[in-house]
């Protein structure tokens, strides 16, 4: 399943929007889950925050379900996508979801 991609203009707004939804794991404090175990979980939609005025402040939020059927959330600032962290896990979950027929 491609994610869905939304451009919220917080964080805030969209993990609002995601526990709406009932993605209210946080997976933030499970990233070495998602790093040992990273195909048992599917993004299913993702949230990008662009910082107007700082490319530092930019975030993205992925709403991700587990194969346990866990819905939960993810943020990663820009500083999160370094080798061999979750936000690098689910951004090479995203390309390959891009590139799945």
């Amino acid at each position: 399943m491609d994610p869905k991609m939304y451009h919220y203009a917080t964080v805030s707004k969209a993990l609002e929007e995601l526990n709406e939804k009932g993605f209210t794991v946080d997976f933030n404090i499970q990233e070495k889950r998602i790093i040992d175990s990273p195909d048992d979980f599917e993004i299913v939609h993702m949230y990008r925050y662009e910082g107007e005025s700082d490319p530092g402040d930019q975030a993205t939020v992925y709403g991700i379900k587990s194969s346990t059927g866990e819905k939960g959330v993810f943020v990663a600032g820009l500083s999160a996508y370094t080798e061999k962290s979750a936000a690098m896990v689910l951004n090479e979950l995203t390309i390959k979801g891009n590139r799945n027929p």
